[in-house]
This record gives C-alpha cells, structure tokens and sequence, in this order.
C-alpha cells in the first residue's frame, strides 16, 4: 500500500465517493440519472484502482459502509488477495502453471 498525504487521500476519497454514488444509483434503478454504460464501468474501474492503492475500510470507512457498490468493490478486493495467497501458498505447482500460461 502507499502512503499518501491527507489532501491526496481527500482528493481520492472525493473521486471514490462521486464514482460509487453514480454505481449505486444505477444499481438501485437510475431514477434520477440516465445510465451511461461507458461511464458506469470508467466509475467500477476508478473504484478498483484507488481500492488497489489504500486500504478502503481503514482510510474510507463511511464511504464502505453506506455504498453498496464502495462494499462489494472492497469485498471482491479482499476475496482477491486472499486466493493470490492461496494461490501461491498452498497450489506452487498450480501458480507456476499459471504464470506459463499467462506469459
């Protein structure tokens, strides 16, 4: 994870919160919003980068806990890292074979 300054992760925090919003009022119907589908999966991609760069649950808490879209980001973040663990210590063989043929 990096380190970020307080104004960067406000900054990122704002950008998180606007791209969440507008993911989650697609969810719930897009009744006050015309669904754009470039511009909901540009917002999904926008959540997993800055998800990638800090830890959600500890430097946006409120953002996690009342936007759906903010939580299952955070969530599939965590299921990910916890079969890249596995994949790599519990399966080497398995890893190695995926790495061939990812290369």
């Amino acid at each position: 994870m990096f380190s970020f300054n307080r104004i960067t992760l406000q900054a990122l925090e704002a950008t998180a919160t606007t791209s969440a919003a507008y993911l989650d009022a697609c969810d719930s119907g897009a009744k006050f919003c015309q669904l754009d589908p470039a511009y909901y999966k540009a917002c999904g991609n926008v959540l997993v980068r800055i998800f990638a760069l800090v830890d959600p649950d500890k430097a946006f808490p409120d953002l996690v806990e009342h936007s759906a879209a903010a939580r299952e980001v955070a969530i599939a973040k965590q299921i990910t890292h916890r079969i890249e663990v596995s994949r790599l210590g519990f399966y080497p063989q398995l890893a190695l074979l995926l790495n061939r043929v990812a290369a």
